[in-house]
């Protein structure tokens, strides 16, 4: 009887360990998203190697001295069909000879004149080998480049022509998502140890592109797509669909802000991901960062990555950083006990964890970021991650201007009074006309026309202001004053001032790497900042404008009752309590 129950136990057993294999073996999912003018998605120009040249006759690539150069680039690229290759032995190192009798012995020898392969030696100046082979379904081998131009001629940067630099005669050398990155990541970069697929070891990935730096003016059918959408991507325009700022130069919109929120939110809403992280320009990054800490009500973990150098450059950081990023998503020091990110939003760079509240670039180099605001900034290190301190700002999921948190509509304000301004609609998206216009205005000595005291010199706000009531019915102004007290020339508060009088809320903080904190003034009509940037201050308000809407508008503006000021005072009081969490 035993004989016949042992095998009924041990198929069961087996049954249940092959339905919990799939379970077991699954790897933590991240969604990576495209941003704008993203170097860490460029990508150095494709230049024709001297194979290519001289095999069709075209002048060699030559050093200064007009000698060719040594070494051709080599390049990630496919093979098209299988190929045997002959390795030297112990040319992966140059001290491997040193130790051979350690090595087990080569594959065979190749006669260096004739190419022939031999399983043993034929004579002294045969080459010991190994043999391997190679396959299409090995992935990307750094080979040389071998595209020509359409007219014979080579490839010597983005433009067919290096005078006419349009958009007609240009390649775009941003990647369109980062899959292609992560797969060359993957194949060519080396960890501790030695060992390469250092992302796809680790976790699975969904390619996002919701703002992307390169596009597909051709469109792509659907099957072609490496993104997580279904549909075929249609003829994208450049400018429109994807920015980039080089070899032509351009940039997204507010119209562009409004849709990669959606698109963040969307797919964090799934539930699907441990993190996500987001790749945008160096220069830019910070401000996009800090919207989605503060838009985006998710309890994962949001990464900003940024590189200084393009991917695949000489000691290019951005690979590095992304690496870093899932390695501080999977490590799980941003939970809570309840498993929900208690740090929002952050920046990693050169193995730093930056609070995107608190990071800004400071210098076009591998480490150039810096931590604003004089009080922390820079929470943790990466090697080992481990966290020096938890931030107290609201973020992501306990933000109060997150999406969840926005009203369908608020109240602005227009030439005809108080109107009624769409925010999100029915399925609770950010709809494109409701990102506020808010405008800097940066003090400076020296900077009043004269000695009068007069607002109406102050063209820049009062234009604008008369421009929001016919644009732009959700609007304000930060004002960068003195640090750290935001303080202005009497002409531009005197204009600010206006501007509050005529529903559009004004924000006051310091001016350059601001470490003190902008005082709150009972007696003024404007919001302190705290020890925000200006950038992040513009972004704190533009979400407090789609939460509140527009300040109370005055009958008269120029002579505003008691009452009236009140009014206004107290939803600046309402302005302040989230600035001061936030």
């Amino acid at each position: 009887m035993s004989l016949i129950v042992f095998p009924i136990r041990f198929l069961l057993a087996l049954f249940l360990l092959c339905t919990m294999l799939p379970a077991l073996a699954q790897k933590p999912r991240i969604a990576i998203f495209s941003g704008p003018t993203a170097t860490i998605q460029n990508s150095e120009p494709l230049v024709t190697s001297n194979y290519a040249r001289a095999k069709y006759g075209l002048p060699l690539l030559t050093n200064p001295d007009g000698m060719p150069i040594l070494f051709d680039a080599v390049r990630p690229q496919r093979l098209a069909a299988p190929v045997t290759v002959y390795l030297e032995v112990f040319s992966a190192h140059p001290l491997e000879e040193d130790m051979k009798e350690l090595y087990a012995p080569p594959d065979g020898y190749v006669d260096p004149e004739t190419g022939v392969f031999q399983n043993e030696r034929r004579g002294s100046g045969d080459v010991p080998v190994y043999e391997v082979r190679l396959s299409p379904e090995d992935g990307l081998y750094a080979l040389p480049y071998m595209a020509r131009q359409a007219d014979g001629r080579a490839w010597d940067g983005h433009c067919a022509d290096g005078v006419d630099v349009s958009k007609e005669s240009c390649r775009v050398p941003f990647y369109p998502d980062a899959s292609r990155i992560f797969e060359e990541i993957d194949r060519f970069g080396i960890g501790v140890g030695g060992r390469n697929n250092l992302l796809s070891s680790k976790a699975d990935f969904d390619f996002y592109r919701p703002a992307p730096s390169g596009g597909y003016r051709k469109g792509l059918p659907a099957n072609e797509r490496t993104d997580v959408g279904d549909g075929a991507i249609p003829e994208e325009v450049w400018g429109r669909d994807f920015f980039t700022y080089l070899p032509v130069s351009e940039a997204p919109t507010m119209l562009t802000l409004a849709r990669l929120t959606n698109a963040v939110q969307k797919a964090l809403t799934t539930e699907e991901y441990a993190g996500a992280i987001w790749l945008e320009g160096s220069p830019t990054i910070e401000e996009t960062t800090y919207w989605l800490g503060l838009l985006i009500d998710t309890i994962i973990p949001i990464v900003g990555n940024a590189s200084q150098r393009t991917h695949g450059m000489l000691s290019n950081d951005g690979d590095r950083n992304i690496v870093d990023s899932v390695d501080y998503i999977l490590s799980g020091v941003w939970q809570d006990s309840n498993g929900e990110d208690r740090i929002g939003a952050v920046m990693i760079q050169e193995e730093q964890i930056f609070t995107a509240r608190d990071v800004t670039k400071g210098d076009d180099r591998p480490g150039g970021y810096l931590a604003t605001g004089g009080h922390g900034g820079i929470i943790g290190s990466i090697r080992p991650i481990a966290l020096s301190f938890l931030p107290t700002k609201r973020h992501t999921h306990t933000s109060e201007v997150n999406l969840t948190m926005l009203p369908n509509h608020v109240t602005g304000v227009s030439h005809e009074g108080e109107i009624e301004v769409g925010i999100k609609n029915d399925q609770g998206e950010l709809l494109e006309s409701a990102i506020p216009k808010v405008t800097l205005i940066k003090h400076l000595r020296y900077l009043p026309d004269d000695f009068s005291d007069d607002p109406e010199m102050v063209v820049e706000v009062l234009g604008r202001i008369e421009k929001n009531l016919t644009d732009s019915p959700l609007s304000g102004f930060v004002l960068e004053g003195q640090a750290p007290y935001g303080g202005a020339d009497e002409p531009t508060l005197a204009a600010l001032r206006r501007a509050a009088l005529t529903g559009m809320p004004v924000v006051r903080v310091g001016r350059g790497h601001n470490e003190g904190f902008t005082p709150t003034n009972a007696n003024d009509l404007f919001i302190e900042g705290g020890n925000l940037a200006a950038p992040k201050a513009r972004l704190l308000l533009m979400a407090c404008l789609m939460k509140f809407g527009s300040l109370p508008l005055p009958e008269d503006r120029n002579n505003p009752t008691d009452a009236e000021l009140d009014a206004i005072q107290a939803k600046v009081v309402t302005y302040q309590a989230v600035f001061d969490a936030h």
